[in-house]
């Protein structure tokens, strides 16, 4: 379970990270992530019929006691740099999709954040339009 995982796989794995912050996935996170992987043009070589195995991979992985610093070294060391942006774009839309991120969820963001090494400028960057676009009202 420890072996590198690839890019799309490291992608996945954030959404679930955030999405199973709260001990809980719920309906809004996983059509979330389904349309996410559907619609963005990262995923447009990605198999999706893998969706359900890597999900539930890195569900397994959680329930070790190192599991979480275990999957966030994964996704850092299989990200470029180019996609890690990408990769916390995606965990802010999947933490914003139940219409608020609960505390469990925002620290696992600054965990991301430390691991892939984002810049806090951009990193709020991200935040912001996150909540800008999941606003309800």
């Amino acid at each position: 379970m420890d072996d590198a995982v690839d890019r799309h796989s490291a992608l996945i794995y954030t959404m679930v990270l955030v999405s199973a912050a709260e001990g809980r996935i719920t309906d809004a996170e996983v059509a979330m992530m389904t349309r996410l992987v559907r619609t963005l043009p990262v995923f447009e070589t990605f198999d999706t019929d893998r969706i359900q195995a890597l999900g539930q991979q890195c569900i397994e992985l959680l329930r070790r006691e190192d599991g979480l610093d275990v999957a966030t070294d994964l996704i850092a060391a299989a990200l470029p740099l180019s996609l890690r942006e990408t990769a916390y774009a995606l965990a802010c839309d999947v933490a914003a999709a139940d219409g608020s991120a609960s505390q469990d969820e925002l620290r696992l963001l600054e965990l991301l954040r430390y691991k892939l090494q984002l810049d806090p400028l951009v990193s709020a960057a991200i935040e912001r339009g996150a909540r800008a676009r999941f606003r309800r009202g």
